[in-house]
């Protein structure tokens, strides 16, 4: 039942501008989590998020954290020198 309540794209204001920040920096997100650990994707399940405030002159912001554990892609049928993970090459 995960995200039935919401309408695509989202009408409130707070909703679309998480949506759109992953519209927009999505593409970017996914290039340095792969560029950092390789292929594969962060959880949605082992997750932890901290929203705190954060003082500011020009008035308050919302600074956001979030944690999920990477899955590395499994490839099936990795054979010779080719990974059966999606580690990170060093």
């Amino acid at each position: 039942m995960r995200g039935q309540g919401t309408p695509m794209p989202p009408t409130d204001p707070l909703i679309y501008r998480f949506y759109e920040l992953v519209l927009v920096n999505g593409p970017a997100w996914k290039a340095l989590i792969e560029e950092e650990f390789g292929d594969g994707i962060m959880s949605a399940i082992d997750f932890d998020m901290t929203i705190e405030r954060q003082a500011d002159a020009k008035g308050d912001r919302v600074k956001i954290g979030m944690t999920g554990k990477f899955l590395a892609f499994k490839y099936y049928g990795a054979k010779g020198n080719e990974q059966a993970l999606g580690y990170k090459e060093d």
